[in-house]
């Protein structure tokens, strides 16, 4: 009886995450035919990928041990930064792209600064970043969402407005897929190849794993630990300028509730295929479940201050059997 549970624990472990929302997915079809339609199904992927964007740049820096509470400020930043450069100064597509990614890679500068060298515990640095960082683009934009024919202090309007190519970028479909889409899933793809293929990879997995041992390794772990912060804000800041492309305006605070859905996500994929750590499929699965919900519960026309209890629910069970199966393993 006891090695049936066992099983049954580990069944659920592995596919559980999976399973969950193949039945998602069956109740919310039986509920609405609209649900399970190629538009519909486009819709969901489309909505979930900025959350991808930010979640994986969470699992970077949960990857080596640490935690980054300033993505969503540094999604804000970057929209508004993205969107200003187009608006307010008319630039094309070098500065409106690089000035906010130079941008993120201060912040995951900084945050490193602070965590690797000034040994400040991670969830206070970061903390300390979003509020600085909140500010800094809050005082920047002066409070006010950036957008095409937008009043000016000097009683003027905005010169510019978002271009083409960069709406293309949010907005745009190839062969009828999104390219949010595609962005996305080439992002998922090149990142697992990296963490799973290269030797830097590993090392941000064995520093994260042991970091005294990784050091005694001859592992250089506050260099990777830096890259993973770096990395963590620079995927925030792409999502940022995605969102900026989706939505066609510069959104303060847009960010914010993209911290929640990101660490949801990357949490949950703990547990997808039982691989019990942070990982990028794994993220990306969390956020499709995520999306999944979110899509439904629209459908069904819940209120959406309900949404955050089933969300709440979902990381919940998700970390209760992770963390249960750890402690498992070291009993064992």
């Amino acid at each position: 009886m006891e090695g049936q549970k066992t099983s049954l624990f580990d069944w659920v472990y592995k596919y559980g995450t999976v399973a969950v929302i193949a039945l998602v997915v069956l109740y919310f079809s039986l509920t609405n035919p609209y649900f399970f339609t190629y538009d519909n199904l486009k819709d969901i992927l489309r909505s979930i990928s900025i959350v991808t964007f930010v979640a994986i740049g969470v699992t970077f820096s949960l990857i080596v041990g640490g935690f980054d509470l300033s993505v969503g400020a540094t999604v804000s930043l970057t929209t508004v930064t993205a969107a200003s450069m187009m608006v307010w100064y008319e630039q094309g597509p070098f500065l409106t792209l690089v000035v906010p990614i130079v941008l993120s890679l201060l912040v995951g500068l900084v945050n490193a600064f602070l965590v690797v060298k000034i040994r400040i515990p991670d969830l206070l640095a970061t903390l300390a970043m979003l509020y600085i960082v909140n500010g800094v683009h809050m005082t920047y934009s002066k409070g006010y969402s950036i957008y095409a024919n937008m009043p000016m202090q000097d009683g003027t309007t905005a010169p510019g407005k978002f271009q083409e190519w960069f709406l293309w970028l949010g907005q745009g479909e190839w062969f009828s897929v999104p390219v949010p889409v595609i962005l996305t899933f080439l992002l998922v793809a090149i990142t697992h190849v990296y963490l799973t293929y290269t030797k830097q990879g590993r090392m941000l997995y064995m520093t994260g794993g042991n970091l005294e041992a990784a050091r005694l390794s001859g592992i250089p772990v506050n260099r990777y630990r830096t890259l993973a912060y770096v990395l963590s804000a620079l995927f925030a800041g792409l999502g940022g300028m995605l969102l900026a492309a989706r939505i066609g305006t510069g959104q303060v605070s847009s960010g914010s509730s993209m911290l929640m859905d990101a660490v949801a996500a990357a949490f949950v994929g703990f547990s997808v295929f039982g691989v019990g750590k942070p990982n990028v499929f794994g993220t990306f699965v969390g956020a499709i479940l995520i999306g999944v919900l979110l899509n439904g519960m629209t459908m069904l026309n819940l209120p959406y201050y309900a949404y955050d209890i089933i969300k709440g629910v979902v990381l919940a069970l998700a970390l209760a059997v992770t963390y249960y199966q750890v402690r498992r393993k070291r009993k064992a």
